[in-house]
């Protein structure tokens, strides 16, 4: 899991906190800053999943090409003879 993930949901989940907060007692502005915070993290949590999307497809990609161990065996006997 990318820190993008971890750290962008660590943001959100402050900033509902300090949205609430912001509702409970009636600070317009603190309920404001909450929503910021939450948009950012939910923001970079997204960043971060398309960073973990972009890491899987690479290796999905290098697994698929990689020869197996038989076509390498295959391939070091036809080498020797």
């Amino acid at each position: 899991m990318d820190k993008d993930r971890v750290e962008g949901k660590v943001k959100d989940i402050k900033g509902r906190i300090k949205r609430q907060a912001g509702e409970w007692t009636g600070d317009e502005k603190t309920q404001a800053e909450g929503i910021k915070d939450q948009i950012k993290g939910k923001t970079q949590n997204a960043f971060g999943k398309i960073k973990d999307a972009g890491r899987e497809a690479a290796g999905k990609v290098e697994r698929e090409t990689r020869p197996s161990r038989k076509q390498e065996s295959e391939r070091d006997e036809e080498d020797v003879a």
